[in-house]
């Protein structure tokens, strides 16, 4: 069963990974400016950033699988009716019902990953989640450039389309990601609106996940100021052209996927704390690194390192809540993290452009770096205490 499910995320992300080129590229033909651009980022994150804990909710309450079914129809209808639509009105509304889609089949697939494979297994099976999504958002883009030797965005958009109807199909066929089991079922449950509140409150109760998430929200700010400042790092200081600017986004990338990797080992909570960490240490210095970085023979093995870090904090961070979280609040907990880590990066999106041309790009680039620093230095004394005895892994369910 675990085999078919990944083999079905594998083609999810690829799909993704292309049409997130493919959107770009519509959104500038049916509306020539930047703000085209930044309204089709912003519809992807808008729903995440406003409905993250609502969304978890609705993960905690119903059947995941379900819950995954319904995510790739929503998807699969948002991105056939943005290759149909010539309107870009039309284009920004379905953009906004994807990335409603996505932000329901994030916490949901997470909180389901553990009920595919069993408990000794769980590691590996994270670690090869956030490969397989890593890899496809790598692979994607170069497949989008050829797709687009041969026809127009919209073939890449009816393909990804396509994508989410197999893998519906296929998930509705697999028994997994049940519902969590409710305690006693004689007692009236509350509203979806009061379980999101009361899933923010439990996890304002558990102190490690909650400095966790925060600390990954607090890092995601800074790789964003990163994201927006790499091209023309990589084109205008470096004067690697576009071409360089590709290689480096990869050598990121792959570093990534060997990080994402590394989580198969596993360990008790108190070891995947460490771990974590480490990643949001590396982040840091490789950040700082590429902003230091005279050429791109040295900007290379920095954009590495900082991959590298990215994927160890982000998988670490993954199997802490799969492994101390109770199954009834898991997917909250994710949809809380995936809210906090989108406003992270709309203010860095936002904020981004005037800070390069204020301040220029090496220096934002080191600043991005001092500040992944800090965040790893707050977070070590946040977390010094969190999961050294058996009795901080025990986590309230639920009421």
């Amino acid at each position: 069963m675990a085999r078919v499910y990944y083999a079905v995320l594998a083609q999810s992300p690829l799909g993704n990974g292309a049409a997130y080129i493919a959107l770009l590229v519509v959104a500038y033909e049916r509306y020539r400016s930047a703000w085209a651009i930044s309204l089709v980022l912003l519809a992807d994150l808008a729903p995440a950033m406003l409905l993250g804990p609502i969304f978890g909710a609705a993960a905690d309450r119903w059947s995941r699988r379900n819950c995954l079914i319904v995510s790739d129809v929503v998807r699969g209808v948002a991105f056939l009716g943005i290759a149909l639509v010539d309107s870009f009105g039309a284009t920004v509304a379905l953009a906004l019902l994807a990335g409603a889609g996505t932000g329901l089949f994030n916490p949901a697939s997470l909180a389901a990953v553990p009920s595919l494979v069993k408990p000794e297994r769980l590691p590996a099976a994270t670690a090869l989640y956030g490969a397989i999504t890593d890899l496809g958002f790598i692979v994607g883009p170069a497949l989008a450039a050829l797709l687009l030797l041969f026809g127009g965005p919209e073939v890449i958009l009816y393909a990804n389309a396509a994508t989410f109807v197999v893998s519906g199909v296929i998930l509705s066929r697999l028994p997994f990601g049940a519902a969590p089991p409710v305690e006693d079922e004689s007692i009236p449950r509350p509203g979806l609106l009061r379980e999101a509140r009361e899933g923010l409150g439990i996890i304002a109760g558990m102190v490690g996940i909650r400095a966790v998430i925060v600390a990954s929200g607090a890092m995601l700010l800074s790789a964003g100021l990163f994201n927006v400042a790499e091209l023309p790092f990589a084109t205008d200081e470096l004067d690697a052209g576009n071409a360089g600017f590709g290689a480096l986004t990869a050598i990121y990338g792959l570093g990534f996927v060997g990080g994402s990797l590394s989580g198969s080992r596993g360990g008790e909570a108190a070891v995947l704390k460490r771990r974590f960490l480490g990643g949001l240490a590396l982040v840091g210095a490789g950040f700082i690194a590429c902003g230091l970085a005279p050429d791109f023979a040295v900007a290379a093995p920095a954009f590495a390192l900082a991959g590298v870090g990215n994927g160890l904090l982000l998988v670490y961070e993954r199997l802490l809540i799969q492994t101390t979280v109770d199954d009834s609040v898991m997917a909250r907990t994710f949809g809380v993290r995936d809210g906090l880590s989108a406003w992270a990066f709309c203010a860095a999106f936002v904020a981004g452009g005037g800070l390069v041309e204020a301040l220029g790009v090496r220096t934002v680039l080191v600043a991005a770096g001092v500040g992944g620093l800090v965040v790893w230095a707050i977070s070590s004394i946040a977390l010094r205490h969190a999961w050294e005895t058996r009795a901080d892994n025990s986590v309230p369910a639920a009421d």
